[in-house]
């Protein structure tokens, strides 16, 4: 696939009305238009809150909206038929679906169980701070609303290694069971971070990997999916995925995008992940989005020269998904660091335009967040899209060379007619940069297809030309022949 573009297909404030498999459906078509490859849908089965839950708190793997479970048939998007109307809707724009599977934790337990716990600090989960003790957890799911439909397996405390309550002491506090201990290879924040929520799965019982292994095979022969976001790796053994990724793939009979949610900022961890799941896992760059994140928010005093500085997309390119924003840094969520407005179309220029990694955008800076009073990006980033499927090709040239005004070229190929560009930003005052695009646009007029600056630039007979930005602003420069097309798509 050249050029894949995934667009983030949700965000966490849409309303709570089951209708968001519907709007998926209908936007289809819009989607391909704006150049999209794939998307990312979020959770799709019941959630502990119900039609409340985003979907991240995993009550019912097998109910994808279909029985009346914590109160609701649908979830917060709609229904199963919904659901697989609209990945049929997507895949007849020939858009790929990614489903977000969360098998960290479950939550919403129907009934408690008497288990052997020993509270953990919670601070260093590698020093007990009780001795072992008869606890009351909510452990034993049972499905009732499901009636064994699917699947008639009933997960117990055996299936999972901890909770955060006890309800016989309605005492809220880090328990691991008997003495089950914490799973090691997990990343080490608080000492061992293998306990993130609600009853944490135990991936050393084998009952709970068969489970979830006949889970995914009714999953990906329901859905049909191409690929998967997996939440929370960092909390999961590291290598638990490969085996169940192996065969979701051999059942498929086709390589399949999985991209891993590993929230850190510390480049080798991500590396090391990559390395201990056999190259199998794509993950988020991190670290890219918090030196965006950093840029937008330092007053113009970020040097744009280390943007790319200690980021997976520099180390491992073809491993990197890029991002500027997503559900959880979108304002009034936990991992809240925003990207400001005035900086977002350089940030998705600098995933979008870029040859390292596969760009994911967000929901919510495509078409807005109403709840937060956030406004789209708008013009800017449909166009970006649009010069990413069309021009972004060939070579690429970095011209880094100062800490406000950076650019880079991409030379075009003879695959895309008149493809090749030239970019040049800056986070604070504006400038101008001399770069070679190819000597295959020698003598070609370039003009800013954002419209940001009104320059004509002349390319010499080899392609050479001077481009200028504005203060905080962005410049992307096309053929000029070119630019009036994308024009004329862009306003129909």
């Amino acid at each position: 696939m050249t050029n894949p573009t995934i667009l983030q297909g949700f965000e966490w404030y849409l309303p709570a009305d089951s209708t968001h498999w519907k709007t998926i459906s209908q936007k289809a078509d819009e989607l391909k238009r704006f150049g999209f490859s794939g998307v990312w849908l979020p959770p799709a089965y019941k959630a502990a809150q119900g039609v409340n839950d985003v979907g991240y708190g995993t009550y019912d793997l097998y109910d994808l909206g279909e029985f009346n479970q914590k109160d609701t048939v649908p979830t917060k998007y709609g229904t199963k038929e919904e659901y697989l109307q609209a990945i049929r809707d997507l895949h007849a724009q020939e858009i790929e679906v990614y489903a977000d599977i969360v098998v960290d934790h479950f939550m919403g337990a129907d009934e408690e169980e008497t288990v052997s716990a020993v509270k953990y600090s919670g601070d260093n989960r590698n020093q007990p701070i009780s001795d072992e003790q008869e606890i009351s957890a909510w452990t034993k799911f049972t499905f009732p609303g499901r009636g064994g439909t699917y699947n008639d397996y009933v997960w117990t405390w055996q299936n999972f290694s901890g909770v955060d309550y006890d309800a016989r002491r309605h005492d809220h506090a880090i328990f691991n069971f008997a003495d089950k201990g914490w799973d090691p290879e997990v990343d080490d924040e608080n000492g061992n971070y293998d306990y993130l929520m609600g009853c944490n799965l135990d991936m050393e019982n084998q009952e709970t990997v068969e489970q979830l292994d006949k889970w995914g095979k009714w999953y990906q022969e329901t859905t049909d999916v191409d690929g998967f976001r997996l939440d929370a790796v960092k909390h999961i053994q590291f290598d638990y995925f490969v085996d169940w990724l192996l065969h979701r793939q051999e059942e498929k009979q086709a390589d399949m995008f999985v991209v891993g949610e590993y929230w850190s900022d510390e480049l080798d961890k991500l590396v090391d992940y990559i390395d201990s799941s056999g190259n199998l896992i794509n993950l988020f760059d991190v670290p890219l989005h918090f030196n965006l994140q950093q840029a937008s928010n330092s007053m113009g005093a970020y040097d744009m020269r280390d943007i790319f500085k200690g980021t997976l997309a520099e180390e491992r390119g073809d491993w990197a998904v890029t991002f500027v924003d997503n559900h959880d840094t979108q304002k009034g969520q936990s991992l809240e660091s925003w990207v400001e407005g005035w900086f977002k179309a350089q940030a998705y220029a600098l995933i979008l335009l870029r040859e390292a990694g596969t760009p994911v955008v967000f929901w919510g800076d495509l078409y807005g967040i109403p709840s937060q009073n956030v406004d789209p990006v708008g013009e800017d980033l449909t166009a970006l899209l649009k010069i990413r499927e069309q021009l972004a090709h060939g070579s690429q040239v970095d011209y880094f060379n100062g800490p406000d005004v950076v650019g880079w070229v991409r030379t075009g190929d003879y695959e895309h007619e008149n493809s090749g560009l030239a970019v040049v930003l800056t986070n604070h005052t504006g400038g101008e940069l001399e770069m070679t695009v190819s000597a295959t646009h020698g003598e070609k007029v370039f003009v800013d297809l954002l419209k940001n600056n009104q320059a004509k630039i002349q390319l010499d007979d080899n392609g050479k030309g001077t481009f200028p930005v504005n203060d905080g602003s962005i410049s992307v420069y096309v053929n000029e022949e070119v630019a009036e097309k994308i024009w004329a798509m862009l306003e129909n």
